[in-house]
C-alpha cells in the first residue's frame, strides 16, 4: 500500500481540527507528498481537537504539524507554507496535487477555495469538511459527491457557542475526509465515474 501512495501528492488548506488530524493520517498510511499550508498560530484552545501538543503553543501551525508528521513518518515529503491562501496561491500551490483537502474553519474561507478550485482547477478533486460541530449523532456524517466536489460531514451543525468543535465529531470527519482522498486516490474506477460514494445525481 505505502509504495503505491508514495507518487501521490495531496494539498491540506487549513492545519486546524480537520487538517492536522486529516496530514497525520494520510501521512501514517504513507503518502508520498503533503503540501500543507495555514497562517495561524497555535493556542491552547486548539488542543482540544487538533494534532498539536501543549509546549507548541505559540507555534506556526504548519510548521508544528510537519515537525509532528516527521516524528510519524519521516518518509513522507511535506511542503509547508505560512500563508493566509488567496485564489491565485492556491492556484500557485496545489496545482500539482492530485487531490485537494479543504480544512478551513469559516464558511467564506471554505466558499473561496471550492469555488477556485472547481473553476480554475476542475481535473483535481477537492475534498470539503461541512457540519462537524458538537457531539454525538454520529450516523448523520456522510460523504456526498457533487462532480469533483466531495462533502464529509453532515452539513447541517455548524460552530457556536452551543455547538463547539470537539476531538470526537472533528476528527471523525478529518479521517472521513483522509479515507474519500485515499479512495480516490486508489480506485480506478473515479475517472470511470462509476464511484460508490452517494452522489447528488443518483
Amino acid at each position: 500500500m505505502k509504495n503505491v501512495l508514495k507518487k501521490y501528492t495531496v494539498g491540506i488548506a487549513g492545519c486546524g481540527g480537520l487538517g492536522s488530524n486529516c496530514a497525520v493520517a494520510l501521512a501514517r498510511v504513507g503518502i508520498g507528498k503533503l503540501i500543507i499550508a495555514d497562517f495561524d498560530i497555535i493556542v491552547e484552545s486548539n488542543l482540544n481537537r487538533q494534532y498539536f501538543f501543549y509546549d507548541q503553543i505559540g507555534l506556526k501551525k504548519a510548521q508544528a504539524l510537519k515537525e509532528n508528521i516527521n516524528k510519524i513518518n519521516p518518509a513522507v515529503i511535506i511542503e509547508e507554507h505560512v500563508i493566509k491562501l488567496s485564489p491565485k496561491d492556491i492556484i500557485q500551490l496545489f496545482n500539482k496535487c492530485d487531490v485537494i483537502v479543504e480544512a478551513f474553519d469559516l464558511a467564506e474561507m471554505k466558499k473561496m477555495i471550492i469555488e477556485t478550485v472547481l473553476s480554475q482547477m476542475p481535473d483535481i478533486p477537492i475534498v470539503s469538511g461541512v457540519g462537524l460541530a458538537g457531539w454525538g449523532n454520529s450516523n448523520s456524517l456522510k460523504v456526498r459527491q457533487v462532480g469533483k466536489l466531495f462533502i464529509c460531514g453532515d452539513e447541517i451543525n455548524e460552530v457556536s457557542e452551543n455547538m463547539p468543535p470537539l476531538a470526537p465529531r472533528v476528527g471523525i470527519v478529518a479521517n472521513m475526509q483522509a479515507n474519500v482522498a485515499l479512495e480516490i486516490l486508489l480506485d480506478d474506477k473515479y475517472s470511470k465515474n462509476k464511484r460508490k460514494i452517494n452522489n447528488e445525481n443518483n
